[in-house]
């Protein structure tokens, strides 16, 4: 080695800085009578030094770079339902959802409604399609919600069973699209009895739970009227299905018992259905002129939400107004969630 070579090592030390790494000159290092010593003792010293402080330089950018990102309170995705008027009308085709949700209202999830594609569950060429262009976009794919597809719960045992296998093919189009869920309805025989509709309803939806389980899915069952909309009997239904991926959609708006029962308290039905949740739909209808929901307190409900169950997944703007337009209903929407996520940021 010549003596006026330099020995590169990261961090400062007798040298001068440059681009991260410090250069000692040997010669300096050689000369000085500190550092005098045999040429091997002086090389192996130098190694030591090289070892010795280079990786902890390297490492301390990306160490910053982590701590310093912070994973949103909540976040935001966005139900087809909220553009359902657009899609029957034919203003917006099925599989430009993902991009609209992307470059029109800056959202990167969704939440898919199988009758918008009612014929093309098992077309693998179509759902390879949309998983194409949703990742290309960078959205990602959350559930399907299905209907029209039978009741679950129905007290004829053939027609259960037809009902459940409806959804095999959506549950398998789910797992091709890259879902966590399919979100289901718990309907039964109005005309038997509370606890018999429960465990009808737990029979189709634990047979379905067994289904979609080896592909990885969850079950989700939305307060969708009628019983459904009782927190009470959907909770004892959770229960008496007891599978780890049978579990709940809490939506905002629909606590509408029907038979002329009036509505069930939705912030009392939401905290019940929370603690089996796995997926939120932030129900909307219209604002008021300081821009909140009128018919829920969305800063009261994301407080049972977040910070009484602590949940921290997607809530899916379902917009279902008459006075804004579908894009404008979905913009309020979004600008309220973010008020109450900044608010409760802040807290």
């Amino acid at each position: 080695m010549a003596i006026g070579a330099s020995v590169v090592v990261a961090g400062w030390c007798c040298g001068e800085y440059i681009g991260g790494f410090a250069h000692l000159s040997l010669w300096t290092l050689a000369m000085n009578p500190i550092h005098r010593s045999s040429r091997r003792e002086f090389l192996a010293a130098s190694a030591g030094l090289v070892a010795a402080v280079s990786l902890p330089a390297v490492a301390l950018p990306a160490v910053a770079t982590a701590q310093e990102k912070k994973e949103p309170l909540f976040k935001i995705s966005l139900a087809e339902w909220s553009l359902h008027r657009t899609l029957q009308k034919g203003l917006l085709d099925n599989k430009d959802f993902a991009k609209t949700a992307k470059e029109q209202f800056g959202i990167e999830a969704i939440e898919y409604v199988n009758q918008f594609f009612k014929d093309k569950a098992k077309d693998t060429a179509y759902i390879a399609e949309l998983k194409k262009r949703a990742e290309d976009l960078g959205v990602k794919t959350l559930l399907i919600m299905c209907d029209g597809e039978g009741n679950l719960g129905d007290s004829n045992e053939g027609k259960r069973t037809t009902a459940v296998e409806n959804h095999y093919k959506w549950a398998e189009a789910a797992k091709e699209l890259g879902c966590h869920s399919i979100r289901v309805n718990a309907a039964s025989d109005t005309k038997l009895s509370f606890e018999e509709q429960q465990k009808l309803a737990a029979a189709g939806l634990r047979r379905l739970s067994e289904f979609a389980a080896p592909l990885g899915l969850n079950v989700i069952v939305e307060n969708h009227g009628g019983l459904s909309s009782n927190g009470q009997w959907l909770v004892g239904v959770m229960k008496l299905v007891d599978k780890k991926n049978c579990g709940t959609l809490p939506d905002f708006g629909n606590f509408n018992l029907g038979q002329g029962k009036g509505q069930y308290d939705r912030y009392v039905g939401v905290d019940e259905l929370m603690p089996f949740a796995k997926a939120v739909s932030a129900k909307s209808y219209e604002f008021g002129a300081d821009g909140n929901d009128t018919a829920t307190d969305f800063f009261k409900i994301m407080e049972i939400v977040v910070k009484k169950h602590g949940y921290h997944g997607y809530c899916g703007i379902e917009y279902e107004g008459s006075k804004l337009s579908e894009a404008d209903g979905i913009i309020a929407t979004k600008k309220l969630l973010e008020r109450v996520r900044d608010k409760m940021s802040a807290a």
